[in-house]
């Protein structure tokens, strides 16, 4: 195939693939679906790719990761999709091949997704229709200019040949010039053969600027009925009821107020979220529903309206990511609202044995938590409010578990619809067999604030602060030093509780040059962060956060 071509054939693929994910977007949110094709493919991706790779995924994006995903998929189908038509153009059968096998591909992945139902399939089939029939609309014709004539084949009546004509019955020689009554000349295409191909051109420039142009209307129109659907609206209707037992007011001082230095509480928007979701779950309160079930003597089953009729407990509480690197930001601190996790076990009365709950949310994720620390009596919560409002939609709406001293990956279930009484030695929750710790405790830790390496210092008096946290133990002693120098003991903000993190300060009186700070925390058991590094895998990562500067 010339250039030409093939250049064609792979902007017909990529406008029949555009076509047929946009049509599967609307069709996924009309029958409601789980996912459209690309997002169920992606979670596929994210359920089987090796952990290394879904680690540095995260280490690179961070809280974009998802995103990241979903255009790396794409981009990837839209390569695919290259492929498949530069091959169409020479034999369309194989473009209808690649398309039925991307189309089955999607559909496998639609129909395996937790929850899903017969019409998952159909976002998949009927995009793979039409995503070939546009294939067919675009390459039935002819994709580049007449070449000429082959040796031996006779010119056709009205053949013009550049700088001069070709005699109509005149015959193409070896060399693929025309020999005419007067002479050798060369061949061209007749006039006939070139306002053809070039009416043809035109046919597939404007076909394939439709069916582009079409796959953004119908893609934006599927987007626009999405957020018609969602349930900000419902969200919005939400009253929560006052707790019973308020959380004590945040102490003068506990917030200190630093530029660069994390705030005691931190913004609902602010709030890191990891999770396998690759579209945020929309569930709505009036038909969510709470199993508690398994081994238990009494199964309970709870609406959204039985969770707010029961009595809520309000609480400041810090949580943190098993992914979160040594000085990392996938941790923060909120003020939640809701049900006590120890009294709704309490009334399934867990039987022997039972010492794992499982935590299911509604797009299939799972997590498994101590039976015993969600009963030892720290403020586990199921939780319907974060800072003063009902849940995010990000972040769990309608409810979702928060534990305070363990990481989130065997504790922090959003849109939760489960709580299943097993044991560990019975179940793996979702992380587990991934190579994760099954049992989950948050280590202690501490960051730098401020100074940031990319901060230009003065000589004289920096304030050098941060955070530490070790949740449900408490933070006894945070200590910085410069250099390798002596550790020098930091001054510690008055906090809520053992289950928040703390901001510190110390003032360094700094010279000018290169320095080295590092940060250690000591617990209220008297444990103090080791200087041992170790990545995040299998149970959180270890080591001092150290931060170089330079001092003018």
């Amino acid at each position: 195939m010339t250039m030409g071509r093939r250049a064609s054939g792979a902007l017909a693929g990529v406008a029949a693939a555009a076509v047929a994910m946009a049509t599967a977007e609307l069709v996924a949110v009309l029958t409601g679906a789980r996912s459209a094709p690309l997002v169920a493919v992606g979670a596929v991706v994210v359920d089987t790719v090796p952990e290394p790779v879904k680690q540095f995924g995260i280490d690179v994006f961070g809280v974009h990761d998802k995103t990241a995903l979903l255009i790396g998929t794409a981009i990837l189908l839209g390569g695919l999709a290259a492929l498949i038509g530069m091959r169409a153009v020479r034999t369309l059968p194989v473009g209808y091949a690649g398309i039925g096998l991307l189309t089955l591909l999607g559909a496998a992945a639609a129909v395996t997704r937790p929850g899903a139902g017969p019409a998952a399939v159909l976002p998949s089939l009927v995009g793979g229709v039409l995503g070939a029939g546009t294939l067919w609309l675009l390459v039935a014709g002819p994709l580049e200019a007449p070449g000429p004539m082959p040796a031996g084949s006779v010119a056709p009546a009205g053949s013009v040949a550049p700088g001069g004509s070709v005699a109509p019955g005149a015959s193409v020689t070896p060399g693929g010039f025309a020999a005419a009554r007067g002479g050798p000349g060369p061949e061209a295409p007749g006039e006939h053969e070139m306002a053809e191909w070039r009416s043809e051109r035109r046919r597939f420039l404007a076909g394939t600027t439709a069916a582009l142009g079409g796959a953004v209307v119908v893609g934006l129109g599927g987007r626009w009925l999405a957020a018609r659907r969602s349930v900000t609206a419902a969200r919005a209707a939400v009253t929560l009821p006052a707790p019973v037992s308020p959380a004590p007011p945040v102490p003068p001082g506990a917030d200190l107020r630093l530029a660069q230095l994390a705030p005691f509480t931190t913004p609902n928007f602010a709030f890191y979220r990891i999770d396998t979701a690759l579209t945020v779950p929309q569930v709505d309160p009036a038909d969510w529903r709470l199993r508690i079930h398994g081994r238990v003597r009494t199964p309970i089953t709870l609406s959204y309206a039985d969770l707010l009729a029961r009595p809520m407990i309000e609480r400041d509480i810090t949580l943190a990511c098993v992914s979160n690197e040594v000085g990392g930001e996938l941790i923060g601190n909120a003020r939640w609202l809701g049900v006590r996790l120890a009294d709704l076990l309490d009334e399934a009365g867990p039987l022997v044995g039972a010492d794992q709950v499982v935590g299911r949310s509604v797009d299939g994720w799972t997590c498994g938590t101590p039976t015993a620390e969600l009963r030892d009596g720290r403020d586990a919560l199921l939780a319907v409010g974060m800072n003063g409002e009902p849940l995010p939609i990000e972040h769990g709406f309608p409810a979702r578990m928060v534990v305070p001293g363990l990481y989130g990956y065997v504790s922090a279930c959003k849109w939760i619809t489960e709580l299943e009484l097993t044991s560990f030695a019975d179940f793996d929750a979702y992380w587990v067999p991934r190579g994760w710790s099954a049992r989950g405790p948050i280590k202690t830790q501490s960051r730098i604030d401020t100074p940031r390496p990319r901060n230009r210092l003065t000589a004289g008096r920096v304030p050098v602060a941060g955070v530490a946290w070790a949740q449900h133990r408490g933070i006894e002693r945070v200590e910085v030093r410069v250099d390798g120098g002596e550790w020098q003991q930091a001054t510690l903000a008055p906090t809520v509780s053992t289950d928040t993190w703390v901001q510190w300060s110390w003032q360094w009186p700094a010279s000018p040059g290169e320095h080295v700070l590092q940060v250690r925390a000591t617990d209220a058991t008297g444990e103090t962060q080791t200087e041992r590094e170790s990545p995040v895998a299998p149970d959180g990562a270890t080591g001092w956060h150290t931060v170089t500067v330079t001092v003018r």
